[in-house]
């Protein structure tokens, strides 16, 4: 009906919503290639929360808006995952076994910001490769989860070959997360913070309409920058410390990439609350560059508006 509009002439204009194209592809339905414009919707911005936006709050709920504008937020996070379970895959048949897709849910919760291997997943979960990679896959159309792929232009090391997996917001990921005694805040704040980051950068991405497109980068030797974002406004490195003071060793990352990538601007991203220029990496309050991010503007106005 929409492509029979489209086509007539008539000046209707139209917003088409989903949180999944799998089961459109699958039963052959045109999805108005050349017709349409794509657009995807994210978590909140720090910047749309505005003074409502809180770091540490934000690192345990994550910013969805069901779950922030919910009188409840933990419970509406806690059975955020579970819906997506029964609505999405059981009454689709999307997968065989919903109790065993359940469980790796959890088992990929410990990969998340991890460079990612299949291989060692699988056995977590005690599956066969190839099944765990149809999950991957289904958590990726689902709209539940990204990869990023490793920066290798002019790579002068070797580097790794496995992306790093992220589920799309850090709140989603602490309550798939299991936690007890025997784990560490710093264990579950660490990978929160840096999917934090990584969901807000995709965001401006998106809503900037910048051709820049976002990447790691790790070599094999261990060196590893958290985030890179190439294109026609430049190359830039970020890293992400969950710490309140920056470590020599919390430069070193960005260090190897500016000896290969001397372009580059590498911002290191922190708790603490003092914008620093440390060996030629400008460190930046991780609070006050989240808020500072404005698709608005460019990048380099939004990390100077971090102030």
């Amino acid at each position: 009906m929409v492509h029979h509009l489209i086509e007539s002439g008539h000046q209707q204009r139209f917003v088409l919503t989903g949180s999944s194209a799998r089961k459109l592809r699958r039963g052959g339905v045109n999805l108005l290639a050349g017709r349409a414009i794509l657009r995807s919707m994210h978590p909140f911005m720090a910047g749309e929360m505005g003074a409502a936006f809180d770091l540490a709050t934000g690192l345990r709920l994550g910013t969805v808006p069901t779950v922030v504008s919910s009188d409840d937020p933990r419970a509406t996070l806690a059975a955020y995952a579970a819906l997506y379970v029964e609505q999405e895959v059981r009454a689709e048949g999307l997968v065989r076994d919903v109790g065993s897709f359940s469980r790796f849910l959890e088992a990929a919760a410990f990969s998340h910001a991890a460079t990612l291997n299949v291989s060692e997943l699988a056995r977590e979960c005690e599956t066969s490769r190839s099944t765990v990679a149809g999950y991957l896959e289904l958590l990726e159309d689902l709209l539940l989860s990204f990869h990023l792929p490793v920066f290798t232009r002019r790579a002068k090391r070797r580097l790794v070959a496995h992306p790093r997996f992220f589920y799309f917001d850090c709140g989603v990921y602490r309550s798939l997360r299991p936690a007890g005694p025997l784990d560490r805040p710093a264990e579950l704040a660490g990978p929160a913070l840096e999917g934090l980051v990584a969901q807000h950068l995709r965001a401006w991405l998106a809503y900037s309409r910048d051709d820049a497109r976002l990447y790691y980068w790790r070599t094999r030797g261990g060196a590893e920058v958290d985030f890179v974002l190439y294109g026609s406004s430049g190359l830039w490195a970020f890293d992400v410390v969950n710490a309140t003071r920056i470590r020599p060793a919390d430069l070193r990352g960005l260090g190897s990439f500016g000896d290969e990538y001397p372009e580059a601007r590498r911002v290191l991203l922190y708790r603490g609350r003092h914008r620093l220029v440390r060996g030629g990496v400008l460190c930046v309050p991780a609070e006050e560059f989240l808020l500072g991010l404005d698709p608005e503007r460019g990048l380099e106005d939004s990390v100077a508006a971090a102030t």
